[in-house]
């Protein structure tokens, strides 16, 4: 039974009050003596796979344009830049760029291997990216992301108790349109995006095309070989190409095809960065050198391509849409886990106390992915809407480890899963709108080992389940919207087969599911310049699935917590000041809890660190009460940009933006080192450009007080550590037409 826990009621009674506060204020807004043609867009969603305005939406949806992207990746982020730049979002990786691990509202997973599932799906022009690799595709001529916050199992299916990250990408249109965006700067980072589109036939076939090239030198040096210069740096090439067809006035057909292939460094692992009961960055810590034996600089290289074909075909009264794709990738990553070299009885030599080199490589020799969608759905004004429709997923990859002191093993992963479901909203009056929605699932996994230093067995698991949703949404005013919602999800059992390359055994861990509460507003001011969103949220997690990483062999195990418990707020707005100055604020406050008395892990396997969970009679930590591993407690952010008139067609404009992560913890157990608490980064960029977007021209900078954040470690060998990148000033220039 989920019950609300009452030592918290305090908490979330002072969350209720601001809220309400908040709503209040913005309703009462006084008006101000301005423009009356400058006003905030109106947002257009597909969070229940329709156009709708944000506010008509009963989910907690957070969204960010095409233009917000770049300016977070203008020093050549990856995805990762999404990270604390939306409430509730946080993502990290020990992967390169290669494999990004998400979290929303505190849930996600920090499983490092290529098969670990995650809680968060992400999906990319209506095509789910399951695997982890997949979930790094670049990111080029965007429209817009959204961020679907809670579980979303019974429109997009299993695998999302947390939620989704949404992007859409630029659709061909008859209109002709070109841009191209460069960027350069330090450490000779350099990127160059573009995209061309227009009609080819008249009425009848429209195209667009759009590419990303970017590339940084490398600038670490390795003071142990004495190579300067020698990681750190990356290449990456991404295209999409896609085509319109619009033979007849009720039907349109969207092919797709997209490619990137990327050759860098992977995760830069930095050995005994911390001291024994701190947190704190040491003496150790260099940002420009590391000190690596082996793993020949960390290279990293992954290549993919897939398509997709959507088919729209309007009758009078429903639409019926078929989405089918094709998704492969493969690559590898290796890397010098360890961080640095040394041996225990030449501790001196080396950036401290390390027992043993590690050394590993992990990669995807293929992946393929199909995905095919049906769904119909009403097109009609009226009082009831409706789709229902079936989902059908099939993959298979193969991954091969190497740790170098035994023979590298080879595991193929199986997964093949279908749906079938519906969703109904009925308007129970003018102002009164009621959603439900049913979902069934079914999901079968398999692993075969074709490679591995001892004999293993075939392991196959399945699950079946229902998902629903049901959700009220009153317009109060003709400003203001409320809503509740009530959402349950399931992550589909897991398999984890890393461990066989270490003499160990495949490990299971059965479906988790989740039933989530959230109540909210959205609110926008008569005169459409100041927007309001906020939302308080409980939800609890059964069967938690969790990845028990470390310990003195560094096993990845699976394990089912028997409950987790999440719950807090979050709430952003837009506000356009003046004619000439836009300001958007986020918060969020996440409070994440383990609930099982019989739960424990293998504590720091380095015996170096400072272990604050009481322990078992085995010297294990005992996990009763610990927070979610990842899961920042408070994420705030706030971005600012004003603007001077110059000229009859200019403006110059300063743009600055800051991101705040509040207390996180790393592992499953709590420690005195491997957490942080107050990391944050800033952006700056200052520059002219024209009131019609034809021209840009800007000095950019990200990390602009060169914050040296931790962001993860490796416990099992060392206080290995893992940072944020450096500072980065730079020049972009972007022409429209």
């Amino acid at each position: 039974m989920f019950t609300f826990p009452k030592s918290k009621t305090a908490i979330l009674s002072a969350g209720v009050s601001t809220l309400a506060l908040t709503i209040s204020s913005a309703i009462t807004l006084p008006a101000m003596a301005q423009s009356e043609t400058a006003a905030l867009d109106t947002i257009i969603v597909t969070a229940q796979k329709r156009e709708e305005d944000i506010r008509e939406v009963p989910i907690s949806v957070a969204t960010k344009s095409g233009d917000e992207l770049k300016i977070l990746f203008s020093a050549g982020e990856d995805i990762l830049a999404l990270a604390t730049r939306i409430p509730s979002l946080y993502a990290e990786s020990s992967n390169g760029r290669a494999a990004p691990r998400f979290y929303i509202r505190g849930l996600g997973n920090t499983d490092f291997d290529l098969a670990a599932s995650q809680p968060v799906s992400v999906i990319m022009d209506d095509v789910v990216m399951e695997n982890v690799t997949l979930k790094s595709t670049p990111l080029f001529d965007i429209q817009q992301v959204e961020v679907l916050r809670g579980p979303q199992g019974t429109l997009f299916g299993r695998n999302t108790p947390a939620g989704i990250v949404k992007f859409d990408s630029v659709k061909p249109s008859e209109e002709f349109s070109s841009y191209i965006t460069a960027n350069l700067g330090r450490f000779m980072t350099r990127s160059v995006e573009g995209a061309v589109g227009g009609s080819l036939v008249e009425d009848k076939v429209a195209f667009r095309v759009s590419g990303l090239y970017q590339g940084r030198n490398d600038w670490i040096n390795n003071g142990f070989t004495g190579e300067e210069d020698a990681l750190g740096g990356y290449r990456e090439l991404a295209g999409r190409a896609q085509l319109l067809f619009t033979p007849a006035a009720n039907f349109e057909a969207l092919a797709k095809v997209h490619f990137r292939d990327l050759d860098g460094t992977s995760s830069i692992f930095r050995a005994n960065i911390l001291s024994p009961g701190s947190n704190q960055l040491n003496a150790n810590f260099n940002r420009g050198a590391v000190f690596f034996d082996e793993g020949d600089n960390n290279p990293q290289s992954y290549n993919g391509k897939g398509a997709s074909l959507r088919m729209k075909w309007d009758a009078d009264s429903f639409t019926v849409t078929s989405i089918s794709a094709y998704e492969t990738t493969k690559g590898t990553s290796l890397g010098d886990i360890d961080g640095g070299f040394g041996a225990s009885f030449l501790p001196f030599m080396g950036p401290g106390f390390i027992p043993f080199p590690a050394v590993t490589q992990d990669g995807i020799d293929y992946l393929n992915q199909y995905t095919q969608e049906l769904r119909i759905a009403s097109n009609t004004a009226g009082p009831v809407t409706w789709q229902v429709g079936a989902y059908l997923f099939d993959s298979e990859f193969q991954i091969t480890t190497n740790p170098f002191f035994i023979p590298a093993s080879t595991v193929v992963h199986t997964n093949t899963a279908w749906s079938i479901f519906g969703q109904s909203s009925f308007e129970v009056s003018d102002r009164f709108t009621v959603t439900g929605g049913l979902r069934y699932t079914d999901d079968d996994k398999g692993l075969n080992v074709l490679a591995s230093p001892i004999p293993q067995a075939p392991v196959n698991v399945a699950d079946s389940r229902l998902s629903w949703d049901i959700s009220g949404l009153y317009e109060a005013t003709d400003t203001t919207n409320f809503y509740a919602r009530i959402a349950s999800g399931f992550r589909a059992p897991t398999i984890q087969g890393r461990d066989v390359a270490f003499f160990g055994s495949p490990s299971v861990a059965t479906s988790e599911k989740i039933l989530s509460f959230e109540t909210g507003f959205k609110t926008q001011s008569s005169d459409n310049r100041l927007r309001l969103n906020g939302a308080l949220f409980y939800y609890q997690v059964k069967d938690m699935q969790l990845s028990a990483i470390g310990g003195g062999a560094n096993f990845v195990r699976l394990i089912n917590a028997d409950k987790g418990v999440g719950y807090g707020f979050e709430a952003d707005m837009e506000w356009l000041a003046s004619d000439n100055l836009l300001l958007t604020a986020g918060f969020s406050y996440n409070k994440t809890e383990l609930r099982d008395n019989a739960l424990t892990t293998a504590p720091c396997g380095s015996n170096m660190c400072t272990v604050l969970d009481p322990l078992d009679g085995n010297g294990n930590a005992i996990l009763d009460g610990n927070p979610f591993p990842q899961a920042p407690e408070i994420i705030a952010n706030f971005t600012a940009r004003y603007s001077v008139p110059y000229g009859e067609t200019g403006e110059f404009f300063v743009h600055t933006d800051w991101a705040i992560q509040g207390k996180t913890n790393f592992f499953l157990y709590e420690s005195a080192e491997f957490n942080s608490s107050g990391n944050y980064e800033a952006g700056l960029k200052f520059g002219y450009a024209k009131v019609d977007g034809s021209f840009e021209a800007a000095i950019v900078g990200r990390n602009i007080t060169d914050q040296k954040n931790l962001k993860g470690g490796i416990d099992f060998n060392n206080l290995t550590g893992i940072t944020n990148e450096p500072s980065f000033y730079g020049v972009t220039l972007t022409v429209r037409h």
